[in-house]
């Protein structure tokens, strides 16, 4: 594993992390029961379903068409990631790695109660147990949350890409299913993901003030001032406030 791509599972993980999870308050009846539906859905479909669990990060349900339409093998795809890792094409590979992070950190910035209004899309190249690179598509939703607000289950939905061609191979898009507003990664304009609190708070660092002092002003605590420089500084790609300041202006966001 390269270097940028030990840094991206890095940053990754720190994000994840930030999800606290109570095991025992898991209601996996729920999971079953989502189990129960997809199964019936997988037999009659010629889409693959998968249930991806942010608690213990690993696939948790695969529907078993998976060896029919991908021909990929159903056993090693349930549990970890890392089979289904190792079979996306190398130059794809990087990108996909660089949108999940893009994306899941703008995810984290969406209230609750409008996750699940957005889906994320990426193609990219699969390796099946042939040998063979098949083009899919992959749409991904937000599918339950714990009882404390953290995203739980998500839910993939992977078809065969019905673009053949070998131009502009990886694509990623995030959908805004209620707005009809679509997010594109690598993005044009990276500050049009930056929310409107995060911009406030750009704006008063612009203005020299220190954390403490923005937290008094907007009537919030110094721990979610700081959360918010640190999510300003990855979106706007800086290592730090000058820099992100600096890129503000010249784009005219502040």
């Amino acid at each position: 594993m390269n270097t940028e791509i030990e840094n991206l599972w890095r940053k990754y993980n720190q994000l994840l992390d930030s999800q606290s999870f109570i095991e025992d308050d898991l209601d996996y009846s729920i999971l079953k029961n989502h189990i129960t539906y997809l199964e019936k859905i997988g037999e009659i479909s010629n889409s693959v379903i998968m249930v991806f669990d942010m608690f213990k990060r690993q696939h948790v349900f695969v529907s078993k068409n998976i060896s029919n339409i991908f021909k990929l093998d159903l056993d090693k795809v349930e549990g970890a990631t890392d089979y289904l890792d190792q079979r996306i094409h190398p130059d794809d590979y990087l990108k996909l790695m660089e949108a999940g992070l893009y994306f899941l950190q703008y995810a984290f910035t969406i209230s609750q109660d409008k996750r699940k209004d957005y889906k994320l899309i990426n193609e990219y190249r699969l390796k099946n147990e042939k040998g063979d690179y098949i083009k899919i598509i992959e749409q991904q939703l937000c599918l339950e949350f714990d009882k404390h607000g953290n995203i739980w289950l998500s839910l993939g939905i992977m078809d065969l890409s019905p673009e053949k061609s070998d131009n502009d191979v990886f694509k990623s898009r995030l959908i805004d299913l209620k707005k009809h507003e679509v997010y594109l990664f690598p993005p044009k304009d990276k500050e049009s993901i930056l929310t409107a609190r995060e911009t406030e708070v750009l704006q008063l660092i612009s203005k020299g003030l220190l954390s403490k002092e923005i937290a008094d002003k907007l009537y919030i605590s110094i721990n979610t001032v700081n959360t918010h420089r640190q999510r300003i500084l990855e979106k706007l790609n800086a290592d730090n406030s000058i820099e992100a300041i600096k890129y503000a202006n010249s784009i005219g966001l502040i």
